[in-house]
């Protein structure tokens, strides 16, 4: 079985702390390679009301899929995108 943790100042990706700092990191991602939210929906080929979510108040868990997905659509690898 393989369990995947973000942590991020002692917070899981399970945790809203996590979910937060997560979506945070998006945003912060996506205002500086200048793209929109539908943008980079479209680049991960994910819904663009999920990646909405994703970088809103109240996140979602998000999957590993849509993880490696999210750092494709940057050109980053994850582990640069888990950098929180």
């Amino acid at each position: 079985m393989f369990l995947f943790v973000v942590v991020c100042e002692n917070a899981t990706a399970m945790s809203r702390e996590g979910r937060l700092c997560l979506a945070k990191r998006l945003r912060q991602l996506r205002q500086r390679h200048r793209h929109t939210q539908q943008t980079i929906a479209e680049r991960a080929r994910l819904d663009y009301k999920y990646y909405q979510s994703i970088e809103g108040k109240r996140p979602p868990n998000v999957t590993f899929d849509s993880l490696e997905r999210l750092a494709k659509a940057f050109d980053i690898s994850l582990s640069e995108l888990l950098k929180l």
